[in-house]
C-alpha cells in the first residue's frame, strides 16, 4: 500500500515539474516572440530624431536637439533618456526645457533602437553594451559642446532612470567639461573615492521616489552622505508616496510630485547656470 501511495506521489510530482517547465518554456517563447514582433514591427529612434552625427569611430547616431530663441551663447543640457530608448517622451521634455532658456541635446545611447514593450526594454537595457552605451554618450556630450549656440561653461548632465544612472557616471567620467549633474531614480554610488571627481566645484541635483523598489531610499542616503563627505554641492529629494519613473512628458507640469520635481529641477537649473552667465 505503501509502495503505492509512493508511486502516485512520484507520477504527480513528475507532473507537476513538467508543467512548470513547460509554463516556463511558454513564458520564455512568449518573451523572446515579444522582442522579436517589436524589433520588427516597432518604431525607431529616427522617427523622432532630428540630428544625425558621428561618434570617434565613424559610427552614425542619431539625436534630438532642442533650441531656445535667440543666437546664444546658451547654457545647456545634455538629457539622456530612459531604458525605452530615444522616444517622443524625452523630445517634449526637451523641448519645455528649451522653452525655458536652454540649448538640449538628447543623445540616442541604443544606436536606433527604441520600444515601448518592458521585454525588449529589459533586453536592451541588459545586452547593449556599457562601453558601447558610455562612448555614445561621451560622443553627444562632444556634439552638444560643439554647437556654436552653447556656452561651454555652462553644460549640465540629466537624465532619468537609465539616463539618470548614466548621467552621474558620465559626469564622474567628464567633471572638467560640465557644469552640473542631474540624475532622476538613476542608480547611485556611495564609494566617497569613486565620488570625488565630482569635487570639482560640481553641484548635484538629484531627485528619487520614496517607493521606488529600484533605487532604494537608504542608498540614496548612502549617496548624500558620500556627497557631503566630501564637501560636494548637493540636493537630494525623495519624493514621498511616489514609486520609480513618477516623471514623465505627460505630468511634469501637472499638479503634483512630479510638477513639484519638475520645478526644482528648473530652479537648480536657474541658479547654477542661468544665474552664472
Amino acid at each position: 500500500m505503501a509502495e503505492g501511495n509512493s508511486s502516485r506521489f512520484m507520477t504527480w510530482l513528475k507532473r507537476i515539474v513538467l508543467a512548470l517547465l513547460a509554463l516556463f518554456l511558454l513564458l520564455i517563447a512568449l518573451f523572446a516572440g515579444a522582442i522579436i514582433f517589436d524589433s520588427l514591427f516597432g518604431s525607431d529612434t529616427a522617427d523622432v530624431a532630428n540630428i544625425e552625427y558621428e561618434n570617434i569611430d565613424g559610427q552614425k547616431l542619431y539625436g534630438y536637439l532642442a533650441t531656445p530663441q535667440g543666437p546664444g551663447p546658451h547654457p545647456a543640457v545634455l538629457l539622456i533618456h530612459e531604458w525605452w530608448g530615444l522616444n517622443e517622451g524625452i523630445t517634449l521634455l526637451a523641448d519645455a526645457l528649451a522653452k525655458e532658456g536652454y540649448v538640449v541635446f538628447a543623445p540616442d545611447a541604443y544606436r536606433g533602437n527604441v520600444t515601448a514593450a518592458f521585454p525588449r526594454a529589459l533586453w536592451l537595457r541588459i545586452t547593449t553594451p556599457q562601453e558601447q552605451v558610455e562612448t555614445d554618450v561621451d560622443s553627444g556630450l562632444a556634439y552638444l559642446r560643439s554647437l556654436d549656440s552653447v556656452d561651454t561653461q555652462r553644460v549640465a548632465s540629466m537624465g532619468f532612470c537609465f539616463g539618470g544612472g548614466h548621467s552621474l557616471q558620465l559626469g564622474l567620467r567628464q567633471s572638467e567639461n560640465l557644469a552640473l549633474t542631474i540624475m532622476y531614480y538613476g542608480a547611485v554610488v556611495t564609494e566617497p573615492d569613486l565620488l570625488r571627481p565630482l569635487t570639482e566645484a560640481q553641484p548635484v541635483l538629484g531627485i528619487f521616489a520614496e517607493e521606488d523598489n529600484t533605487i532604494f531610499p537608504a542608498e540614496v542616503l548612502e549617496f548624500e552622505a558620500a556627497l557631503n563627505s566630501l564637501d560636494i554641492e548637493n540636493e537630494i529629494t525623495i519624493y514621498p508616496g511616489v514609486g520609480h519613473a513618477f516623471l514623465n512628458e505627460e505630468n511634469y507640469n501637472q499638479p503634483g510630485p512630479a510638477r513639484e520635481a519638475w520645478q526644482q529641477t528648473l530652479a537648480f537649473l536657474e541658479k547654477n547656470l542661468m544665474a552664472s552667465e
